[in-house]
């Protein structure tokens, strides 16, 4: 499940978005200012941050400056949110770091689906290298798969969905959060439409054994993990 770090100092709308991310299936922490982010993100970084513009002491932007700055941060999504609304405000947020822009008021439904757009693009940006787990390798440039070093034949769907999941390892999604960034929003499937072709891919993973990996979590969805 993804985990968004919320910085706002003001707490009506750090409880409306953490009300709004709850209902999305989100994780989150709050905190109110600049300070206590920073500490946060190097305790556990983030998926994401939902950063205010305007923080008491060090402000959002300067923050976002000095996220960017430092290895281990720069590559953490940035949303701004903040009550400025010109053109030049918006110019100057992108500028120094944030990936997207939310002015107040804003709502709940605005801000998941801005989370939702952010989170695909930096997944995208991010798993183009070839990835591995034990004997299980996946290349997403060459579009292969190999267990133990024999190619894999994968159906497209099940390529993006095992490709989705070791990109994801030890996280659990439901069928509707994998439909979303299996399938995308635009396409409309029924969510048992999963299940199946979580069966074709345990199926085409069970000769070797790593059919293991593909775990149905009770009441929740489904994760990759090596671990039992």
């Amino acid at each position: 499940m993804k985990r968004i770090l919320i910085v706002e100092d003001e707490q009506a709308i750090r409880e409306m978005v953490g009300f709004a991310l709850k209902r999305a299936e989100l994780q989150f922490e709050e905190v109110a200012g600049a300070e206590q982010a920073l500490v946060a993100v190097a305790s556990n970084p983030p998926d994401l941050i939902l950063l205010d513009w305007m923080l008491p002491g060090m402000s959002g932007v300067d923050l976002a400056r000095r996220l960017r700055k430092e290895e281990v941060t720069a590559k953490i999504p940035i949303i701004m949110l903040t009550a400025r609304a010109e053109e030049n405000d918006r110019v100057y947020g992108l500028e120094v770091g944030a990936d997207d822009y939310i002015t107040k008021p804003f709502s709940p439904r605005e801000l998941i689906a801005r989370i939702n757009a952010v989170l695909r693009r930096s997944q995208a940006d991010s798993v183009e290298q070839l990835i591995a787990y034990d004997g299980l390798s996946l290349d997403p440039v060459g579009h292969r798969v190999e267990v133990d070093n024999t190619p894999l034949n994968l159906a497209p769907t099940e390529f993006r969905l095992l490709h989705f999941f070791m990109s994801n390892p030890d996280r659990v999604y439901s069928r509707e959060q994998l439909l979303d960034y299996v399938w995308g929003r635009g396409v409309f499937v029924e969510e048992r439409t999963v299940d199946v072709h979580i069966r074709r891919l345990r199926k085409a993973l069970n000769n070797r054994g790593y059919d293991r990996f593909i775990q149905t979590v009770r009441g929740a969805g489904y994760r990759f993990s090596t671990r039992g």
